[in-house]
């Protein structure tokens, strides 16, 4: 997995591209403790070039958002692909993560 970041107004915005899971999913994780450590708070994961998400991947989606709540800010995703969306609406994380239909909507919602 590569994540790729920038920077609107108030919201970090990390690019996921490959795959969220075991092998992966603590450098996401490494990445969020970090922003959150030095005040950035208000993440956004844009999914377009995520191709897939385990429970791992899950997992740190779920801790990042905890942990951006406590620190004032939230998580959010957008633009995500077909089988990861089904991976979401399966497990439920649409119930409780913001989850936009691409980055404009997404931004627009943060601001």
């Amino acid at each position: 997995m590569t994540i790729t970041e920038e920077i609107h107004d108030r919201t970090h915005v990390l690019l996921l591209a490959g795959r969220l899971d075991s092998a992966t999913s603590e450098t996401l994780a490494t990445r969020i403790d970090a922003l959150v450590a030095d005040g950035k708070a208000q993440l956004l994961m844009d999914c377009s070039g995520l191709l897939y998400v385990s429970s791992a991947g899950l997992r740190v989606l779920l801790t990042g958002a905890k942990k951006t709540k406590a620190a004032g800010g939230s998580l959010s995703c957008c633009a995500l692909q077909p089988m990861v969306r089904q991976v979401f609406e399966l497990s439920g994380f649409g119930s409780f993560l913001p989850v936009y239909a691409d980055r404009a909507a997404a931004l627009q919602a943060l601001a």
